[in-house]
């Protein structure tokens, strides 16, 4: 049981991880959108595209499924509720061994 918990634990971690990267790529767009940084700043757009090649893998399959909403994407909210489905279920599935 302890060992499947950690298992948890571990994932969980990972989920966060994975929602805060999805959290910081927001935020970088819309300061490029809103021309609050200009994207010719060399570092911040470096590591804009380190997380778009990190994420894009991850959210090019819900974009597929996803009707087109124009503008708006819509697959960073799916997968961050999505994730935290799966790490709900996994929990109350770890609690019901004990």
């Amino acid at each position: 049981m302890q060992g499947l918990f950690a298992v948890y634990q571990i994932l969980d971690l990972l989920t966060n991880v994975l929602v805060m990267l999805i959290i910081i790529q927001f935020v970088i767009g819309l300061l490029f959108a809103f021309n609050v940084i200009n994207s010719s700043n060399d570092f911040l757009m470096a590591f804009y595209n380190a997380i778009n090649r990190l994420l894009e893998p991850v959210l090019r399959p819900i974009r597929n499924l996803l009707p087109q909403t124009g503008a708006i994407d819509f697959s960073p909210l799916v997968l961050i509720i999505g994730l935290q489905i799966v790490m709900i279920v996994l929990y109350n599935v770890i609690l019901g061994i004990r």
